[in-house]
This record gives structure tokens, sequence and C-alpha cells, in this order.
């Protein structure tokens, strides 16, 4: 019997399986990265967006179109990371706006909540790239459509809309050529296809085998229960969780039975039921026993078993990097309260920064808030509303330094009405640091954009880092574990050792017009080694002046500004 309306139970059920769906996908999304660096994050970025969304609609017992529709459409928006999320969030934004007020949704009002959705997201971005999670979207959509002009058959017009969808997916390497090169299809348009199959499966009452997204979490317990024991107090030494996909009556009685029976074997025992599934977690010294007594009930999935005693040292150095963290964190909110007493000064500035060195350059020029993340983790629109809302200026100027996060900030620009804010779309550290260097109080907020912007596109950027797959790009064949120099256009230089790589993408870099070059090294190498490359550069390029600066980043080796 075919379904023609969804109810907003249904809709709701529908949207978080579509979360974990993605969820469960983000690591094998992650390696979709055109480039093969180890900080490819758009599976990451687009989970956390929508990890936010589905935070909010899990917490609607009884919802309606209208508190759905706004739980999905704010959490997404305020929670979006990197390019994909925020494209992410305005599909969804614009998808909602279509069904909010409705009593229920049929194939006609999910074709144009789809069309809408495209329409609102293609708005957002300034530059629409074809071969993209766009280009994807706009196919489902217009799937969907022609599908739901034919049959009112929900079943269907889903079938349809997914399979030319996939489609579109296939032939995104067609489109655009770097995809075609990397032999990969688009990482954000795969993101978009495994929220749309969650979904699907769970219109069609598939069960999923990943866990809902209310679900409490129980690894912090485990940490807070054991790390401030001795290994010689554990009395239970397995850490054992499980979660049982139900297939045998299991009521209140039985749950009962069965908690009596895991506290008879061993302690610090949670059981969470929702429906179908029962998450475990006890400490036990026979696994054995706990599991065999729960496929009575039905099928496992998502074991995990550890030996306390061996992880008791590490969980102990965990708590205390987890304190540090907490003091840091409890530092800044002191900062930030004490810089909110201060008088409203004319301008202010936000910085995103990747390494601790970096930190140190832009608080000498003066940047009042650091947000740290950049390449291995894009802050979120909130994370940098937050930091416009701390900064008590007139003024706010926002530093990105990375292509990936400009979109986040351009959409909390959107959202602050106390304050004006302006987005200096800088893609790199380098070009963050010339721009502020070339701000003037004088001027006017327009007239100092408008100069920091020329002078930081005048900054050529050079990174490297190593790569984490094969793969044929930008006229390179690359191996794992190769060492890359990335320019501003792509891969430049490959190497087998980091110095030759470092100097081969320098070398790329540097023409008759390069006066300064500034070198950042990374948390991985040492100023020794940066000054060996210094000089040996200085060497060939005797007219260029050469700066060697501590930037402690991640991951790269080398960031480099060539002016």
């Amino acid at each position: 019997m075919s379904r023609t309306s969804l109810d907003c139970q249904t809709v709701k059920k529908m949207f978080i399986a579509g979360a974990q769906n993605l969820e469960a996908k983000k690591e094998w999304i992650n390696e979709l990265n055109v480039f093969p660096v180890p900080d490819g994050d758009t599976g990451t970025n687009m989970t956390l967006t929508i990890l936010s969304a589905a935070k909010e609609v899990s917490s609607l017992s009884e919802p309606t179109f209208e508190t759905l529709a706004k739980a999905i459409s704010s959490g997404s928006l305020r929670g979006a990371r990197g390019n994909s999320g925020v494209i992410l969030s305005q599909l969804f934004r614009g998808f909602t706006k279509e069904i909010k007020g409705v009593e229920a949704v049929d194939g006609k009002i999910i074709a144009r909540a789809f069309e809408r959705a495209v329409e609102t997201a293609y708005k957002a971005v300034m530059k629409p790239k074809e071969g993209t999670i766009l280009t994807v979207a706009k196919g489902v959509a217009v799937k969907a459509m022609e599908t739901a002009k034919k049959t009112d058959d929900l079943e269907i017009i889903f079938k349809e809309a997914i399979e030319h969808g996939d489609y579109i997916l296939s032939q995104t390497p067609e489109m655009l050529p770097v995809l075609k090169q990397a032999g990969v299809v688009d990482s954000g348009g795969q993101g978009l296809m495994q929220v749309l199959k969650g979904a699907y499966n769970a219109f069609l009452g598939k069960e999923t085998e990943f866990t809902p997204y209310e679900d409490i979490a129980l690894d912090s317990q485990v940490v807070s229960e054991t790390s401030d024991i001795d290994t010689a107090d554990i009395k239970f030494g397995y850490c054992t969780e499980f979660i049982i996909m139900l297939e045998k009556h299991y009521d209140e009685e039985e749950e009962r039975s069965f908690k009596a029976y895991l506290e008879s074997i061993g302690d610090s025992l949670v059981v969470v039921s929702d429906d179908d599934i029962v998450k475990i977690h006890v400490h036990t010294n026979d696994p054995g026993l706990a599991i065999q007594k729960a496929l009575t009930y039905g099928s496992l999935t998502r074991m995990k078993i550890d030996n306390m005693r061996e992880e008791h040292h590490e969980r102990l150095i965990k708590d205390a990097e987890k304190k540090a963290a907490e003091q840091k964190a409890a530092d800044k909110a002191r900062e930030e309260a004490l810089r909110a007493k201060e008088p409203r000064k004319k301008y202010g500035f936000i910085s995103v920064s990747i390494g601790d060195g970096i930190n140190e350059i832009f608080n000498g020029l003066g940047v009042d808030y650091i947000i740290e993340g950049g390449q291995t983790m894009n802050p979120s629109t909130e994370d940098i509303l937050n930091a416009i809302d701390s900064v008590n200026a007139d003024t706010v100027y926002v530093f990105p330094n990375n292509k990936n996060i400009i979109l986040a900030a351009n959409q909390a620009e959107t959202l602050v009405e106390d304050k004006k804010v302006i987005v200096i779309p800088s893609k790199t550290i380098p070009q963050g640091i010339t721009a502020i260097i070339n701000f003037i109080p004088e001027k006017s907020p327009e007239e100092n954009a408008g100069n920091m912007i020329e002078e930081m596109n005048r900054v050529k950027t050079g990174q490297v880092t190593y790569a984490v797959r094969d793969t044929e790009l930008d006229g390179f064949s690359v191996k794992e574990n190769d060492i890359m120099g990335i320019g501003d256009t792509g891969i430049v230089s490959v190497g087998t050792d980091i110095k030759s790589a470092t100097i081969d993408m320098i070398d790329s870099l540097i023409d008759e017009e390069s006066e300064l070059i500034s070198i950042y090294y990374g948390a991985d190498v040492t100023k020794e080694d940066a000054d060996n490359i210094a000089a040996e550069l200085k060497a060939k390029y005797t007219a260029v002046e050469f700066e060697v600066n501590y930037g402690g980043q991640p991951i790269y080796y080398y960031v480099v500004s060539v002016e």
C-alpha cells in the first residue's frame, strides 16, 4: 500500500536517521578529499553541522512542523562548519521554509521543499560551482519534482530522486577536472546522499545499526569513575559496551531481570533502552557472560571491550589534559569577561589561528579574540558568533584565514545586529597577517576593508605537509607519506623529505618582484630545521629578505608567505 503523506514525528525520525547515517560514514567521506592531505574534513564538518540540528530536533517531544522546521534551520545554521557544512545548513534552511506551517507533508510539498532548498543554497554561495554538493542537490530536486507530477507515492518519489542523485554524483568528476584527476566524486555531494539515504531507510522502517543521537555519553562516565583509583583497586577489569538490536520480547520486567544478572557479574552498570535497541555498559571480569545473556534478546552491534588496568594510565594522562583544557577555557572566559567591562572600542579584530606561535603573532598585532581551529577543525558559525559577541567594539573585523571558513564567517555576519561586522576573506594565515598589518585606524571601515583585501591578495602562500594516500594530481604522482608543497592553486612540489620539498615549493613561489619570505615552522620541526632552509635559500636569492617565525601549527610542517 502506497504512502502519500508524512506526519511530523515521521519527518523527525527521518531527519535524525539521516544525521546518524552521515555520522557513520563521515571518515569515508573525509577520505574523498581531493588533496591527499591529513586534514580532509568534509565528512566531519557536515556531520557536526547536522548533529547540531539533530540535538535540537531530539529535544522536541511533541513537535509540530513549525517547531521542527525551526529546530532544523536554527540548529544547522549555528552549527555550520566549513563550506560543505554551511551549504548543507542552507539546504536545510530552504527545505524547512517550505514545510513549516503545514499539517502533513505530501509528495508535491517534498518536491517544492527540495527546489527551495537548492534555490536558497545557490544564493548563499557567491560563485556557485557545478560538480559539487549544489549540483547533486539540484539533481535530486529536479527528479523529485518530475516524479511528483506523475505519482503521489512517496516511496517512488524518494527512490527515484535518490537514484538520480547517485547518478549525478557519479558524474561530478566529469564536471570538475580536479575530481577526475584525483579519482574521487565530490565529497560534499556524497555527504548529502548519505543524509538522504539514512532518511529514506527510516521512511522504509529499516533498522539502523548506530546509536540514537539522544544516547548518553558513556565514555565520559567511565573516565570519571576510574581515573582517581589505583589499578589494584579495580575489582572488575573489563569495560564492556554493546548495543542489542532487539528481536525478542523485552519489557520492564525483562529489563529488571537483565540488570540484576549484569549486576551479579559486574558493576558500574548503565542500561539505556529506546524502543527496539538497548545500550549496555558494564565493568566485569567475564565479558563473555554479559554477551551470551544479551544474545538471548537479539543481535549485537557496536561491541567494545577494554582492559581497564592497561588503559588506566592512559586515562590519567587524558584526564590531566582535560583538566588543562578546562583551565585554559576558564582563563579565556575570565579574559572575555574583563574585556566586556572595558569601554566600547571603535574597532575590534577576530582571527582564526592554527598554532600557539601564530596565536602570539596575532596577539602582538592587536587581535582581540583568537578562534583556534583552522585546518584541523573548522570553527562553526556559532563559534564565530560567540567571538563577535565577546568583542566590545562598534566595528568587528573577522579574518577566517582559511577558504573553508569564509562561508561560516559570512553566515555569522548576517546574524549580528548590534554591531557592524566585516569579514575579510583571507584564505591563509599569511593573508590574515598581511591584512591586519595594513589596517589604518584613521580610515573608514569600508576603506580599511578594501585596502586590507587589496594588500593580502598580493601575498603568495605555500604549505608543506604529507600525503595520506596515493594520487595523481596537478601533474604530480603522489605516493602515501610523500611530502607535498601546496601553493595557492595546487600542489607545486613533491618529495620524500621535508627540506627538499619545502625548498622546491619556495623556489616555485619566488619571482623577480619577491622581497620578503616569511617561514612559519610547525610543531613537528625545529627552528634549526627552518633556519637551515632559510640559509640555503638566502644564498640563492641574495636580494630577498627572509624571516623565520615559530608557528606551532600541527600537520603542516611549514607555512610560508612570499611578498
